[in-house]
């Protein structure tokens, strides 16, 4: 079996590749030598996340939604299925399209590998477990979710792609893996999209309060989209089927990363206390024994720095 090291891809398309991941795999990809094929509808992605890549060769912008149909002109020998809006704010203002990307689309993307005999991956999330009664989450553990909770349409879209991802393998024998990506962050994040990191720096940057929810001891487990990069590349060359936890396993509180951040900008903001949001899982953290043992995969960028690249490159793009 190929190994990550040695696994070289001819042509990837990558659905989603605009967006805040996408672009870094798309360029990950370019780097390795592969021709990419990046489709995004730009309904949350942007042509500025990839306007670096518009003029190198073999890198080619096709603005489609993935939902109505994937017709690509060369076929790939790499599909990675990361079309999805990933953030509260996106989601909860999509949520039909969430769903429709997340089950019609993942149809179509697996159609394409399964026609072009290629290797299959899907991005999804450490959502599907929901609010976790299990601390860390391994792969086997089921979930704990709320089906008709307004978080419902991004985790049940993805829980399906993975239920969909594994028939289609069953069924037709096309090549699949699962990731199930932990709160990466970085470079090319929005700063109203609704998630924490990105939150909290906008604010910080803006000398506003850090808004925490409830009393900010819930946690999450950050990791750098350098390091996801690295484990979804190697996920998708070992040829594993999954599920398998692509994160960090070190935990961090919302309050202690709201206090991270303002040291880190060096701001004068406050902290203020905010409602907590409807089915706010109490804790995230991957158990990644799984991506060790079979990827010789872990994260090597620790929060401190990963804010710093991230802060900076906010710092860069807003002027502030």
């Amino acid at each position: 079996m190929a190994t990550a090291l040695s696994r070289k891809w001819e042509h990837a398309v990558v659905t989603g590749g605009a967006g805040f991941l996408g672009s870094h795999l798309c360029a990950a990809l370019l780097d390795s030598g592969a021709a990419v094929t990046c489709v995004d509808d730009l309904s949350t992605g942007r042509r500025e996340n990839v306007s670096a890549l518009l003029d190198r060769p073999g890198f080619t912008l096709m603005q489609a939604n993935v939902a109505e149909g994937l017709d690509v002109e060369r076929p790939p020998d790499l599909v990675l299925h990361f079309a999805s809006p990933a953030s509260p704010t996106d989601y909860l203002r999509l949520p039909l399209h969430t769903m429709e990307t997340g089950s019609l689309g993942t149809r179509h993307a697996l159609e394409l590998a399964r026609h072009s005999g290629a290797r299959f991956l899907l991005a999804s999330t450490s959502e599907v477990y929901g609010d976790p009664q299990q601390n860390p989450q391994d792969e086997r553990y089921w979930g704990h979710v709320n089906p008709v909770g307004p978080r419902s349409v991004y985790d049940e879209a993805k829980r399906f792609g993975e239920a969909l991802t594994t028939a289609h393998a069953e069924a037709k024998g096309t090549d699949t893996g699962i990731v199930r990506l932990f709160n990466t962050y970085g470079p090319r994040m929005r700063g109203h999209d609704g998630r924490a990191v990105p939150t909290f720096i906008r604010q910080a940057l803006d000398g506003d309060p850090l808004t925490v929810t409830g009393d900010g001891r819930q946690t999450r487990s950050l990791c750098y989209v350098d390091d996801t990069v690295r484990g979804i590349l190697a996920a998708a060359a070992h040829g594993m089927r999954g599920p398998v936890n692509i994160g960090n396993p070190t935990e961090i509180t919302m309050l202690d990363l709201a206090r991270l951040v303002i040291e880190l900008t060096g701001s004068r903001s406050e902290i203020r206390f905010v409602e907590r949001p409807t089915d706010d899982p109490a804790v995230r953290c991957p158990d990644i024994t799984l991506a060790r043992d079979k990827l010789g995969w872990e994260p090597q960028v620790n929060a401190a720095e990963g804010l710093r690249r991230t802060i900076d490159w906010f710092r860069a793009a807003t002027g502030r």
